[in-house]
C-alpha cells in the first residue's frame, strides 16, 4: 500500500457467518511507535464486504508499519468481536516523496562499496577526541559485511520477482526415491 493511492479489497470469507443484513465489518489500524489510528469502514453486499479508502484519505496517512484489527459488529445490539488481525506496510508516495527508495541493505552495501573504492569519500577511518577513540571497521570486516549485504539484497530482489510472478533464475533440484 502507498500513501496517496486508492486502497480496495473485498472480504468474501465472512459473509456466510456474518451476513451484511445483520452485521457490519470495520477495521482499525495503529501505526507502530506513534500509535496513529486509522479507522476504515466497509460496504456490505450479498457476496462480501467491500473495503475502499480513497486516495484523498490515504494522502493524509503517514508511511510506516501498521497493525490492523478487523471487527464484526452486530447491528441489532452493537456487539462486536475481533475476527482477524495482522499488519501492513504503507510506503511513502513515490510521486512526491524525497525518501530514498532503496532498502537499508542496498544503502549500506552501496556505502561500503563506495568506501572500498575510495576510502577518502568518507570521514577518517579512525579518530580520537578527548582521549577517546573510535575506529571504523577494518577492510577485512567490510569485505565480510559486503558479502552478507550482497546476499540480503539478492534475497530482496528474488522476493520481488516472486511477488511479481517472474522467474528467479534459481535452480531447484528434486530427487524422487
Amino acid at each position: 500500500m502507498q500513501v496517496g493511492d486508492r486502497w480496495a479489497w473485498k472480504r468474501t470469507d465472512l459473509i456466510t457467518d456474518y451476513p451484511s443484513a445483520s452485521y457490519s465489518l470495520s477495521y482499525v489500524a495503529r501505526k507502530e511507535i506513534t500509535g496513529e489510528r486509522i479507522a476504515i469502514s466497509t460496504t456490505g453486499g450479498s457476496d462480501g464486504y467491500l473495503v475502499e479508502v480513497s486516495s484523498t484519505t490515504t494522502a493524509a496517512y503517514a508511511a510506516g508499519r501498521y497493525h490492523w484489527y478487523a471487527y464484526i459488529t452486530r447491528t441489532s445490539d452493537s456487539a462486536r468481536i475481533e475476527v482477524d488481525k495482522g499488519f501492513f506496510d504503507v510506503k511513502a508516495n513515490a510521486a512526491t516523496s524525497s525518501e530514498d527508495p532503496r532498502s537499508f541493505a542496498q544503502v549500506a552495501l552501496d556505502a561500503i562499496e563506495t568506501y572500498l573504492k575510495d576510502p577518502n569519500n568518507l570521514a577518517a577511518a579512525s579518530y580520537s577526541i578527548a582521549g577517546r577513540s573510535l575506529s571504523r571497521w577494518s577492510r577485512s570486516e567490510l569485505l565480510v559485511e559486503r558479502e552478507r549485504l550482497k546476499g540480503e539484497v539478492n534475497r530482496e530482489r528474488q522476493a520481488e520477482k516472486i511477488a511479481k510472478g517472474l522467474g528467479t533464475n534459481s535452480t531447484v533440484r528434486v530427487r524422487f526415491t
